[in-house]
């Protein structure tokens, strides 16, 4: 499955009123996403590796949800089964009341590596996710739109070799968005870009996030970033992933990044540093 939410191989798009939409939630006010004991096990030559181990999550519609915790924890992992790419040992993902047991079509998803078509231009790459799936003429628009609000106007005929990497993962940001989906799936989409541009990026999504309110869940292993976009940071221990613990930012928003600099925001840094020394995750000598 290519990168911004196309179709995995010989899974074709369905209709859109058929998919998981905040819209098509029963009138219970349930979770959006709910990710309920949540295991996976994978084979290998060493034997049986567990990924995932009981995890359960609720996300409601419209929020900013970070999975944050140390590598090999199963975030990705956990990412991709909520996306239906990969398949759960036990336990089940409802997305919008319907369990996930294929890839989702109405879903975006960004990955760390932008994974942009060399010979399409920045419009051609985010066309290529309205092409595939039959999306009207006015999508090229909406695609303008796009890559004006993420400050790409301009580079709409640019090829990615004539892109920074901020500006090729700022495309496929906009490639997951052209379909309006419901659920934004990111992961770790700035963990390859130098410290500025990555606050740069920060802000962009927040912006992004804050005029379309999209379900979003989001892994990293930065805490500045999971404080500073999210509504609720989801900890996980180390391998195999279990949920430490769920902490709500109380954070005023739209946020700007001096908010880093107060004593609020220090105190959820302490908080989750605190876990991760506990947990061994980090070791103070």
């Amino acid at each position: 499955m290519m990168s911004g939410g196309l179709s995995a191989p010989g899974v074709a798009a369905t209709d859109k009123s058929r998919q998981p939409t905040p819209e098509n939630l029963p009138t219970t006010a349930q979770p959006f996403v709910r990710i309920e004991e949540l295991s996976k096990i994978y084979a290998t030559r060493d034997g049986a590796v567990r990924a995932l181990d009981h995890v359960s999550i609720d996300v409601r519609s419209g929020e900013f949800i970070s999975i944050l915790g140390p590598s090999g924890c199963g975030k990705s992992t956990l990412l991709m089964i909520v996306g239906g790419l990969v398949g759960a040992s036990s336990g089940q993902v409802v997305v919008a009341g319907q369990p996930v047991t294929r890839p989702l079509t109405n879903v975006g998803i960004v990955f760390q590596k932008a994974v942009l078509l060399d010979w399409r231009t920045s419009l051609g790459n985010v066309m290529l996710q309205a092409e595939a799936r039959g999306l009207p003429k006015g999508a090229e628009e909406e695609a303008r739109r796009l890559l004006t609000s993420v400050g790409l106007t301009g580079f709409e005929n640019k090829y990615p070799h004539e892109l920074s990497g901020g500006m090729q993962q700022r495309v496929s940001i906009c490639r997951a968005l052209i379909h309006d989906p419901p659920l934004l799936l990111m992961d770790e989409p700035f963990g390859a870009l130098d410290a500025l541009t990555r606050d740069q990026m920060i802000l962009d999504l927040q912006r992004l996030w804050n005029e379309r309110r999209k379900t979003v869940v989001f892994v990293t292993h930065s805490l500045t970033e999971a404080i500073f976009l999210s509504d609720r940071v989801v900890v996980m221990t180390p391998r195999p992933g279990q949920v430490d613990r769920v902490l709500d930012i109380d954070l005023p928003r739209p946020r700007t990044l001096a908010v880093r600099k107060t004593e609020a925001f220090a105190d959820y840094e302490r908080t989750i540093m605190d876990m991760f020394l506990a947990r061994g995750i980090l070791e103070e000598h």
